[in-house]
């Protein structure tokens, strides 16, 4: 394929994503052009995300990564994005546990696809099964519990367009997570970082809480979403990236831009340790770019008490809170001696600001 044609495939792609996704086909992997505009252009890129979750999945006390062996479930592999940002992932720490994928997809073609870059990038230890199934039949096909299980883009298809797909993908993951996940297991779920994608995401996660599983990460506090107050709020990631040769020739030619990972992610478990456990009651997560305007600098942040605005006056400004100017979307920080009225955070002279 040449550069134009994949040029021009992948920026019919990218708006079948967007602002087509009502004329988004089921199963649009199966069209060659698409399948090949997304293994070049958007699966490096996708790859990678992966790798935030895992990482912070990596700090629960009870070691999760530090067994011989682990079992990992990917649903909706498409050409195996998902298990290879794993495989990568595991590649990079210094004991490698023994991984065993099953790569789970309607389309034939995906499959085989994920067989080929699978067996390109493995390390001795690995495997993959690949089933190919849609999620609505999957429970007739798998045997056996998974310590990770991994949903990457695939949450926002099931039920799309009906007035009840979110019990209905509550309904759906419930049977699965009570079924296929370990006791000790962590369920991935990665979402485009769309307003609406996110927002439904969060409404998912919100049920999910109601059946009795429990939010590991990004959240640090397991009440009802707060960002589901306001119809214009939504949490995502937004992660500076420097892409390949290639994906900057084909945004040249498209004019689109892809210099930043951005997407929604959740992680749940079956027990209730989180995040929190790791880094303590007074970090919260930041979930906004710097709000800079004359004489101080406002981000909103999530934890302890829900979503809050956290200001510093330039006035105030010292040692130990310089750290405050430095933090973006998605970073983990502890305020010690903030003040606290309730409805904001104010980061005094004596706070002292600490990066996570």
């Amino acid at each position: 394929m040449t550069k134009t044609a994949l040029a021009s495939n992948v920026a019919r792609l990218s708006v079948l994503l967007t602002r087509e996704r009502e004329s988004l086909p089921a199963a649009y992997l199966k069209d060659a052009g698409l399948r090949r505009a997304y293994i070049e252009y958007f699966l490096p890129a996708n790859l990678y995300k992966i790798h935030i979750p895992l990482e912070e999945l990596s700090l629960h006390p009870g070691g999760l990564f530090k067994r011989d062996k682990l079992r990992i479930l990917d649903i909706g592999s498409g050409p195996g994005t998902a298990t290879l940002g794993a495989l990568d992932f595991f590649s990079l720490r210094k004991k490698r546990p023994v991984l065993e994928f099953t790569a789970v997809d309607p389309v034939a073609e995906n499959l085989k696809d994920a067989e080929a870059l699978f067996k390109e990038r493995s390390h001795e230890g690995c495997t993959l099964t690949s089933l190919k199934s849609g999620i609505e039949k999957i429970e007739t096909i798998i045997k056996g519990q998974f310590d990770i299980i991994l949903l990457s883009n695939l949450l926002n298809e099931v039920a799309y367009g009906d007035a009840e797909r979110i019990p209905k993908r509550i309904a759906v993951l419930k049977s699965l997570l009570t079924k296929f996940l370990a006791p000790d297991g962590s369920c991935i779920i990665i979402e485009p970082a769309l307003r609406e994608t996110s927002r439904e995401m969060l409404m998912v996660r919100d049920g999910l809480l109601d059946e009795g599983l429990y939010i590991y990460s990004p959240c640090l506090m397991g009440d009802k979403c707060p960002a589901l107050e306001n119809s214009r709020d939504w949490c995502h990631e937004d992660i500076p990236w420097e892409p390949p040769e290639i994906i900057k020739e084909v945004d040249r030619l498209t004019g689109l831009r892809k210099d930043s990972l951005k997407f929604s992610y959740m992680v749940f478990r079956k027990d209730r340790i989180s995040l929190t456990d790791v880094f303590g009651e007074n970090s919260y997560r930041v979930v906004s770019e710097p709000l800079i305007s004359k004489g101080k600098i406002d981000y909103y942040v999530c934890g302890a008490g829900g979503r809050r605005m956290a200001t510093r006056l330039d006035k105030d400004k010292t040692a130990s809170n310089n750290e405050f100017e430095r933090l973006r979307r998605g970073y983990l920080v502890e305020f010690k001696g903030v003040l606290d009225d309730g409805k904001r955070l104010r980061v005094g002279k004596e706070c002292a600001v600490i990066l996570k």
